[in-house]
């Protein structure tokens, strides 16, 4: 029998908040929630952007000492919160009038001789032929340079053309909560989204791992495009034109990989499997897939999966404007009648399924933690719900290679036949929503809307929820995928789907008749989501997440009514460690793992057997038995040259 494999763990950060306790979730549905549940959002929010702090035993207090309780939290800091998070004007000083630093050649025409001191160590390391130089002192010369062309960099500022993004909330920087020594953004996201997704799992890794040969544990976690930033290739890339030296950091931290390698090395101290697959914007889904297919398998019985995305810099940002991608500012204005001298509507900037421009840049970070469910019973793991199958396929012949194309008809219509044969027909129709890749491009609108339109009268859907959480966090790239899953995670646990707050008027050109839109909360009880994404070059992705009620039934089919009261007893010193964890999170005490430098061994350590091999600080060997599904040669080959030596 196949095994299950099913959520225990989520954790990470975006635009709207944490991922650990649906705090992100909840920012998106805010309007739809009690007054508790709003001001415990609020008052979160505003620990995690140190609006606000507590030692975890004292009243809150503001940055000055005075003490505060949640009401006056709210009272004062709501506005703040509001408008600091969730997409918003790019809060980098680079971004704004000042403009971005760059440099424009140049030749001059010199009609005289030029003539300037400099430092000698400013000096090119092969000086121009016609320039004469002078020694003033050990650390200055003079040069002068004759009349002629002279060419030359000239230093500018260029007006931000793109000025909106999403961006974690003010004030929040993962980089501060560990030993972080010049860790490009996403990393230092990555760390903080796994131990968010540690913590909020309830679960003592290290028990977990004992109890594990150390190969039945894998991770699967990347990004898009690597990590762009001065810290990463980004720094390395424009070393030279800047006139900045490399580090001995930025090559091998740039690799998308990257997230994967971080976790192995510095939060799980895994041996296990590992890798990344980049698939552009689907390529939380691509990771995801392969690792409910290892447990699915059998062949691994824990896996965290996830991304990490920090692309809010003025190269990639220009490399989607120049692709015409991005909805930079006078589209905007244009869309909205605005005059030229007037600010763009930032917050509302991306407008899925409405009249629309392009999509809106967005960082995070989203992490899950999958275990078969068999172990999750054992260990009394919650479940958060549960993934049966991921499906991706390609777009065939295409005309652009940002182009979309044919492939998200097959893995929609997949998932949706998975989930027919899963639920019924009945739950199909009125208990499962979509959750759009939503991008807001003219394109996306119309053709994602077509594929939901034609899978849903395929299968006589004739009112089928659309959620597009972009309109709130903007698209993080390849972690866009993983915003819409703890999203569903978030509508399985609070029975509200979020709103296209962004969408006054469906689009005339959008395939809308079997498709509902919402610009408010919707209450709404779900047995399953489909997450979809579309990504450059013909990446398509569609999974097919179950909800935690769903998940139980299956639970109960496959092993039995006692075998779940037992887990359910099991479960609540998990219940209460998750609970303790998200408190304390919610006061703005965050546990960012990070163990650098510790257990590290090399090789002589080990104890290598012809069948195992064990491992120092690992209380269970590494088995070296492998399955062999093709048979064996070597006794029939022995048998064959002894029958030939005897003849």
């Amino acid at each position: 029998m196949s095994q299950l494999p099913v959520i225990v763990g989520m954790g990470g950060v975006n635009a709207a908040g944490r991922t650990s306790g649906h705090q992100a979730f909840r920012r998106t549905v805010l309007s739809a929630l009690d007054a508790d549940t709003q001001a415990s959002t609020l008052t979160g929010l505003a620990a995690m952007m140190r609006l606000v702090n507590t030692d975890g035993s004292s009243p809150w207090q503001d940055t000055s000492g005075q003490s505060l309780d949640a009401e006056q939290i709210v009272a004062r800091y709501q506005q703040q919160v509001l408008d600091h998070t969730l997409i918003r004007r790019i809060e980098d000083p680079m971004f704004g009038a000042d403009g971005i630093p760059a440099n424009r050649p140049a030749q001059l025409s010199i009609e005289a001789p030029l003539v300037f001191h400099v430092r000698r160590r400013q000096l090119p390391e092969q000086l121009p032929e016609t320039w004469q130089v002078r020694e003033l002192d050990r650390r200055h010369v003079e040069v002068t340079v004759p009349p002629g062309q002279f060419d030359v960099s000239l230093p500018e500022r260029r007006g931000a053309q793109v000025r909106t993004a999403g961006q974690l909330p003010s004030g929040f920087e993962p980089s501060s909560l560990y030993r972080s020594v010049h860790h490009p953004r996403g990393l230092s996201m990555a760390i903080f989204g796994a131990s968010d997704c540690l913590g909020q799992s309830g679960l003592d890794w290290e028990t977990l791992r004992d109890r594990l040969d150390p190969d039945e544990i894998a991770v699967y976690a990347g990004n898009s495009i690597g990590q762009l930033d001065d810290a990463g290739w980004g720094g390395l890339l424009k070393s030279y034109a800047s006139g900045n030296r490399a580090t001995s950091k930025q090559m091998p931290l740039g690799y998308g990989q990257m997230p994967a390698d971080f976790l192995n090395a510095y939060v799980l101290g895994s041996v296990g499997a590992t890798g990344a697959v980049q698939g552009a914007c689907a390529t939380f889904l691509y990771n995801l897939r392969v690792g409910i297919e290892e447990i699915k398998s059998g062949r691994r019985r824990v896996v965290m999966v996830g991304t990490a995305d920090a692309p809010i810099t003025p190269e990639i940002i220009e490399g989607f404007r120049t692709m015409g991608a991005l909805a930079d500012d006078d589209s905007l204005k244009a869309l909205d009648a605005l005059s030229l001298l007037t600010d763009a509507d930032y917050q509302r900037a991306c407008r899925p399924f409405a009249r629309n421009c392009g999509f809106t840049i967005a960082e995070a970070s989203q992490f899950v933690l999958l275990m078969d469910d068999g172990l999750a019973l054992e260990t009394g793991a919650q479940i958060l719900g549960s993934v049966p199958g991921v499906f991706t396929n390609a777009d065939g012949w295409k005309r652009s290679i940002s182009a979309p194309g044919i492939g998200n008809y097959i893995t929609l219509g997949k998932a949706v036949s998975l989930a027919r044969d899963i639920l019924g027909e009945e739950s199909l129709r009125t208990r499962t929503f979509l959750h759009a890749h939503g991008t807001s491009t003219p394109k996306n609108r119309t053709t994602e809307s077509h594929v939901f339109h034609q899978v849903a009268t395929a299968n006589g859907i004739t009112s089928w929820p659309v959620v597009a959480v972009k309109a709130f966090v903007g698209h993080s790239q390849g972690s866009a995928a993983g915003d819409q899953l703890v999203s569903a995670l978030g509508s399985f646990a609070h029975g509200w789907l979020p709103g296209i707050p962004t969408l006054d008027v469906v689009a005339d050109d959008v395939h809308a008749e079997r498709l509902q839109f919402f610009a408010e909360p919707l209450a709404f009880e779900a047995d399953a989501a489909f997450i979809n994404a579309k990504g450059f070059g013909g990446n398509n992705a569609t999974g097919l997440v179950l909800s935690p009620s769903v998940t139980e039934r299956l639970l109960v089919q496959r092993h039995g009514q006692a075998a779940i009261d037992a887990w359910k007893d099991r479960r609540e010193p998990i219940l209460e460690a998750s609970r303790n964890y998200e408190a304390g999170a919610d006061r703005g005490h965050f546990q960012a793992l990070y163990r650098f430098g510790q257990g590290v061994l090399e090789g002589p350590e080990l104890s290598v057997e012809a069948d195992q091999i064990g491992i120092p600080g690992y209380a269970q060997p590494v088995s070296l038995a492998v399955e062999n599904p093709f048979g064996s040669l070597g006794d029939a080959h022995r048998d064959s040259d002894h029958t030939n030596d005897e003849q």
